[in-house]
Parts: C-alpha cells; structure tokens; sequence
C-alpha cells in the first residue's frame, strides 16, 4: 500500500499504481482505465473504506490486466510519425520550405522545429474547416453563431455558451471529416437548444441525420486523437 492516501499500489505481475477518487454522488466502486496513457481510476463512494476498495482491485486483477493489455503509448510527433490528417494517415517530413503543405502522401513541415510547425498546421487548418461548417449549420438553422475558439480539451469536443459562443478541440481535424462536422453541428444545435432534450437531437437531426455514427466513432476512437504529442 502507498504512503499516498489517494494511490494504491497493487504488486506484480505487473504492478499497478491505482489512483482513488472518493465522491459524494457515486453509489458503488467504479474502476476506470483510461485508453490514453493506461492510468487506473477507482472511484469511491464517501463511506467505503480502503479495505474494501483492495479486495474490489484485487477481485478484478484480471479484468485490469485484460483492459492494459494492447494499449497504445503517447505517441511523440517528431520526423517520420504518421499523423493523421482528416482521417488520412500522412508522413510528417522536414522539408526546405518555409510553411507547412501535404504533398504527396506526407505533411511536408519546415526543418527548424517540425513538431511545432505541424501542431500550427494543424490548428489553422482546424479553424478554417470549424469556421466553414459551423457557418453552413448555422444558416440553415436561422441563427447566428458567435466566437469561434480552438482549445486542447479531454472532456469534451466542443461546447457553446449562452451567449453563442463556440469552443471545439482543435484534435477533430485529425478525426475522419464527418466526425468534425458532426461535433460542429452539435453545437450550433445548442444555439437553438442549450439542453440535450429531444428537441434538441430533432436540431441535430436535421443539421446531421447520421450524427449518431459519428457518435459512436468518438467514444471508441476518439481517445486516440490524444496519444499524439507536440513535445517541444
């Protein structure tokens, strides 16, 4: 057991470091293995106590080791990675250029610093497909959208303000096309509807009829958008 109260550290083969959350809301141990970097989460609820919790991990070393097995490593963009590029897997390749262009097959990137050449690639290219859709959605659904900005968020793909503001992952542009103009949609949606009622999904429907296979694909393959890193 760890000296940190909120880690329990399960012994090999392999060990396994488990990071606890306790919260008011849950009902039953939750355990967690998060498809980015393998971290373990246990979630608790207030009155459980830590004997129980390491015979619930213990009971489940199995199932941990099933869902550790195969998981991808960050992936550190650097010369030679293949990124993907609107679902299309693309060579990053230094080259004598002064901005970044896809040529055949490779995200051709400036020598100096190819890492963060092809991130700022990635991020105007992201604006300018974000921009272009959220405007076709929003005429058709009679409204105006307000400020468009780009974050490197986890929890969610995009959100909108009462105001109207819109906020997407700048990471969809990695994502097949139909992916980005579905998260798009979504969120013009809101300016119609800020729930997640039917009414809201009749907006979504008609802004992007196949919007729950876009759906679908972000919850088992959009947490490898993640892995790649722009490390300096």
């Amino acid at each position: 057991m760890s000296r940190d109260p909120n880690l329990i550290e399960l012994p090999g083969p392999p060990p396994l470091a488990v990071q606890v959350k306790r919260s008011a809301r849950a009902r039953r141990l939750a355990l967690k293995v998060s498809r980015l970097d393998g971290a373990v989460t246990l979630t608790l609820p207030q009155r459980a106590s830590m004997k129980h919790a390491l015979a619930f991990l213990n009971e489940r070393r199995d199932w941990l080791a099933e869902a550790l097995a195969g998981l991808e490593g960050p992936e550190i963009v650097g010369p030679g990675t293949l990124l993907p590029v609107e679902g299309t897997a693309l060579r990053v390749t230094p080259a004598a250029l002064r901005s970044a262009r896809i040529e055949d097959g490779a995200l051709l990137v400036p020598q100096a610093r190819p890492a963060a050449a092809a991130l700022a690639w990635l991020k105007l290219r992201a604006r300018d497909r974000l921009a272009e859709r959220v405007a076709f959605h929003a005429a058709r659904l009679g409204r105006r959208a307000g400020k468009l900005t780009l974050r490197d968020t986890r929890s969610r793909w995009g959100s909108c303000t009462v105001e109207g503001d819109l906020m997407f992952s700048w990471r969809l542009i990695m994502a097949p096309p139909p992916i980005l103009d579905y998260v798009a949609a979504h969120e013009v949606a809101h300016l119609a509807q800020m729930n997640h009622s039917p009414a809201f999904w009749a907006e979504v429907s008609k802004l992007f009829p196949d919007w729950q296979t876009a759906r679908n694909w972000l919850r088992s393959d959009g947490a490898q958008l993640h892995r790649y890193r722009f490390e300096a």
